[in-house]
């Protein structure tokens, strides 16, 4: 996973926070990053419809959605977040061994339905959720599983 889900998740948050256009470089300082690496997100993020720019002295970026229906997933798949992989194989697919010719392909199957998973919990969460925890509208100390269903 890369922390342009991060970002994502962070920015949508601050601008549905905030109600208002936000500068790239007003987000940059809240995400901690530089306003170019926030460019780079929210040009996914734009592209996938979840948020609005205005170019000029007084641009920025706007949420464009119902917090309430913008789920973790939604934001992953907009930025092409894979949470399980691997970029590396043990064995070999051309050895005559089972195990040495089978483990590969077999752990790629199992990487997948793990990033399945995560999709599918990732589904439950809203950015709502997340700005309702952060501002104290929601028990800040119990885990995000036990606000979802």
């Amino acid at each position: 996973m890369t922390s342009e889900f991060g970002i994502a998740v962070h920015a949508l948050v601050f601008l549905n926070h905030k109600a208002a256009q936000v500068s790239s470089e007003n987000l940059a300082k809240n995400i901690c990053t530089n306003p170019a690496r926030v460019r780079k997100v929210m040009a996914q993020l734009k592209r996938a419809g979840l948020v609005e720019t205005h170019e000029g002295a007084e641009g920025g970026y706007c949420f464009k959605k119902a917090a309430e229906s913008v789920t973790l997933c939604d934001i992953a798949q907009a930025v092409h977040s894979v949470f399980v992989s691997t970029s590396w194989h043990s064995g070999d697919i051309d050895e005559p061994c089972l195990i040495a010719s089978g483990m590969g392909p077999l752990m790629d199957e199992i990487y997948t339905e793990l990033d399945d998973m995560c999709r599918k919990r990732l589904g439950e969460i809203t950015i709502a959720e997340i700005e309702n925890r952060l501002s104290g509208k929601g028990n800040r100390n119990a885990s995000i599983s036990q606000n979802t269903k």
